[in-house]
């Protein structure tokens, strides 16, 4: 993958503390406006990460978003360090993460992370962080709610509710099946929420989650309970 040198650089071995000081420092610089057009858009990435005795391996799947064919898919896997911190996950998965995306042999237009996006604390959840990391027009679907407070959506898909922090925005339920659990989408970096909106319900065909994500979650698992997984430290 081709990724556009970014003039961000940090270190991921932080403590929790500074890790919290990063994330208030840069989530000014996510942009909340689309930077793609959604009518141009060919191939969507979902990105996922499994964990098994203190590794973390991260799995990305590029997928035609006509006809969500398969293009490309890789996986990387790292030893961390970080403890589990709600609100911290990006210090866990980002390097693995990073790794994977620069293995990728073709760039897709667009990311999808299993996680949040501004719907976080600090607004600059995985999606963000990793986003403005690579210069990336990216969007958080997470399966739960880290914070904030909505009405439920009506039980057809492709109906949505917003989730709020107290009087702000920060993503939107989105049904995506008629009759099942929704799932929480987030503007990532370089998207607005409506163009997210569109962009996941396009990649729902016959499950809950993009499909995508569904895709670099088994990948994810795969690679992690491989015999032969070679873990970089």
């Amino acid at each position: 993958m081709n990724t556009k040198p970014s003039t961000i650089s940090h270190s991921w071995n932080l403590a929790p503390q500074d890790a919290v000081e990063l994330q208030q420092q840069l989530a000014a610089g996510v942009i909340r406006k689309s930077s793609v057009n959604l009518k141009k858009i060919r191939t969507v990435a979902g990105v996922d990460t499994h964990y098994r005795d203190g590794v973390a391996t991260a799995a990305v799947v590029v997928v035609r978003i006509l006809n969500l064919e398969t293009v490309d898919w890789v996986a990387s896997s790292k030893r961390f360090n970080f403890p589990y911190i709600p609100g911290l996950l990006s210090f866990r998965e980002g390097p693995a993460v990073v790794e994977a995306l620069a293995k990728l042999s073709s760039q897709p237009d667009l990311l999808i992370f299993d996680g949040q996006g501004i719907a976080h604390p600090r607004r600059f959840g995985l999606a963000s962080h990793i986003g403005l990391l690579m210069d990336r027009p990216t969007i958080g679907c997470a399966k739960t709610r880290l914070l904030g407070h909505h009405d439920e959506p009506g039980r057809e898909k492709g109906k949505y509710s917003y989730l709020k922090d107290r009087d702000e925005t920060i993503g939107a339920v989105l049904r995506t099946r008629s009759g099942v659990k929704p799932v929480y989408v987030s503007i990532g970096h370089r998207m607005d929420l409506s163009d997210s909106i569109q962009i996941i319900l396009q990649c729902c065909r016959r499950y809950r989650l993009p499909e995508p994500i569904r895709r670099a979650d088994q990948l994810a698992r795969k690679k992690a309970h491989s015999s032969q997984l070679i873990v970089h430290r």
